[in-house]
Formats: C-alpha cells, structure tokens, sequence
C-alpha cells in the first residue's frame, strides 16, 4: 500500500489562533502536491477520547493510503512517544496517548514507529507545538514516499485508552455514552448490528436516566419539536437525540453515563 497526497488533520487546535495554518504550511512546504483536509479542529482541549471516537468515525471513508494525521496531545514535551503507523489501507501519525485506540480495533498494523529521526522533522522541535515541528512534516514525507522504517525504531506496543463494550444478554443490553455532538445528541456504543442481534424482533424500551423509549425513528422529525428520540446516526450507532432540543442538557446526562436496552416478549 503507498502513501497518496491526501493528509487529514484532527487536532483541538480550533481555528481562531494560527496553528492549524502553521501545520499546512509546512506540510506544503515539502510537499507542494499534497491535498489537505480538515477533518475536525473543534475538538474539546486535550479530549483524547472525543479525538479517538472522531478520527476513527471519519479516517475510513477516504481513499487507501490517506495519511491520517492526529493531534490532541496533553504530554506534549513529556516522554511520551510521537508515532507513525502503517496499516493495510492507511498511515496514521499521531502522538501515542491512546488517540489510535478505536482505530486499532479495526485496523491491521503492517508497521509502527517510534518517531526519533530529527532528520525529517524541523530544524528546531519546540516543546509545545509538535504539530508543527514533527506530526506535519513526518506526514509530509510519508506523503513523499519515505518509509516508516526510515522515521525510526519499530515498536510493537501502541498506547490504548480504555474502549467500553456494552453488556448483551438474552434480555438487555447496557451500553455508554461515549460522545455527545455539538447538538447535545448522545452518542452510545450500541451498535446497529448488536442491537437487532440482541432484540430478535421483539418490543423494547430504552432507559435514558428516568426517561423511556419504545421506538427507534428514521428521522428526527417523526417526533414532535421537545420530544425524545431514539435513532441510529449515520456512523450506526444508537443516539438518543431531543428533536429541536439539547439532550446532554436536558437529561442532565454526561459521557461515560449508561443506557439499558431492555427486551420484552417471546423470541421470534
């Protein structure tokens, strides 16, 4: 699999001070031909969890050898390791702080590296801007054709955040939040496929703090503006969303909080 020109940037940088800028520059500054794409700045600061849930929901629907660049990155300047992985159909530069954890649970490593060359970083590595200085030239030259092996020492251990996996028994499901949108919509690990697995098309209801639900909708509009829903985003996971409204605010509800699924009736 070689690299392609196509780098992806995901970082809590935002886009009001001038690092994502900086970061492009000097991507183009060695590869001219490189086509960047902003995948997401507007992470919350130092979240490596919302980080992780976001570049593994966005990183597979571009072409095989995107080279996916990502930064939100607390131990800048401590000993943590900067990273660059190789997988079956993409390359990842990243620190490693768990921020590849998700994306590790789908993908094959073919290679991964310790990032120790200075000779493809910047003259000078500043302590509090390795966007800059190391994640965005190595894609860079990753981008050129420069193999991993030449980036530096081969590592078989990857930094992992703990990933929850819901619960499934004959008779519920219990499963998290683990991510909440900019609309206040809850993101949960209960997946499509688990979910109709599990149900074995018999009625439910789904527990969100005191409130209950009986359906799962197509479409956010099929409940009246105010109301609670239950639908499945477009990434296939289960949402509990509040048509025209603000679910984490209203359900006073927080990431890492559960939700039940519970069955009812005779298997069909």
């Amino acid at each position: 699999m070689n690299p392609n020109n196509i780098i992806t940037l995901t970082t809590d940088f935002g886009t009001t001070d001038i690092f994502v800028g900086v970061m492009k520059g000097v991507i183009l500054s060695i590869n001219p031909d490189a086509k960047i794409i902003d995948i997401t700045h507007d992470i919350e600061p130092q979240d490596i969890y919302a980080g992780a849930f976001l570049l593994n929901s966005a990183y597979s629907y571009f072409p095989p050898g995107t080279i996916h660049v990502g930064v939100i990155d607390p131990g800048v300047g401590s000993v943590r390791r900067a990273i660059a992985v190789a997988t079956e159909q993409y390359y990842f530069v990243a620190p490693d702080n768990g921020l590849l954890s998700y994306v590790l649970c789908k993908e094959i490593v073919k290679s991964a590296v310790n990032l120790t060359n200075p000779k493809y970083f910047l003259p000078q590595v500043s302590n509090t801007f390795h966007g800059r200085d190391i994640f965005a030239p190595v894609a860079a030259h990753i981008s050129r054709g420069v193999s991993l092996n030449l980036l530096g020492e081969q590592i078989t251990n990857i930094a992992q955040i703990p990933i929850s996996i819901p619960d499934a028994s004959e008779t519920e499901i219990i499963g998290q939040i683990i991510y909440i949108d900019r609309f206040g919509n809850l993101i949960t690990n209960v997946s499509h496929e688990l979910f109709e697995s599990a149900r074995k098309k018999r009625n439910f209801i789904i527990f969100v703090k005191d409130r209950q639900m009986r359906r799962i909708c197509l479409a956010y509009a099929e409940v009246s503006a105010g109301e609670l829903l239950g639908i499945f985003s477009s990434f296939g996971n289960l949402e509990i969303a509040i048509n025209a409204g603000n679910a984490a605010e209203i359900l006073k509800v927080k990431r890492g909080d559960a939700i039940k699924i519970r069955f009812q009736g005779v298997i069909k």
